[in-house]
Parts: structure tokens; sequence; C-alpha cells
């Protein structure tokens, strides 16, 4: 994103509602807090990834049919 894209923004935000542009600000404070370290998997994290990986390389994908019934449950 380029440093006009985000200039933009933030003019429509200074547009929005008070209470509405005190959440953004609390939000980019609370990213900014959490820093730009290199995130650490867990041990659990790194095993179920492992195990998507692994499913993978066995060809075990969700059917058309299984993706379309997810879908259409969460998108109700």
């Amino acid at each position: 994103m380029t440093k006009e894209q985000i200039e933009s923004i933030l003019e429509r935000v200074r547009t929005w509602p008070l209470q509405r542009q005190e959440d953004a600000a609390q939000m980019l404070l609370a990213m900014e807090e959490a820093g730009t370290g290199i995130y650490v998997l867990s041990p659990e994290e790194e095993a179920e990834i492992d195990e998507a990986l692994a499913e993978c390389d066995r060809g075990e994908f969700a059917s058309d049919e299984e993706v379309k019934a997810f879908f259409a449950r969460i998108l109700k």
C-alpha cells in the first residue's frame, strides 16, 4: 500500500462518526503494541500445519459439494 493510499484512507476515517473513529484508533494502537516481530508457532500450531500439509500431499481435499455445503451454512 502506498503512502498516498494510506493518507486517503485516513482522510475518509476522519469523516466517520466519532465512536467509529475511536474504534479505528484503538485497533491501530493495538496493532502497534503487538509489534512487528516474527511470529513463532506454538508446537500445537506447527503440528496442525504439518498435518494439513500431509493431507494435501495425500490428495485429501474437500469436494465441490462439501465446499458448497459449507458456504451455504455460513452465508445464511
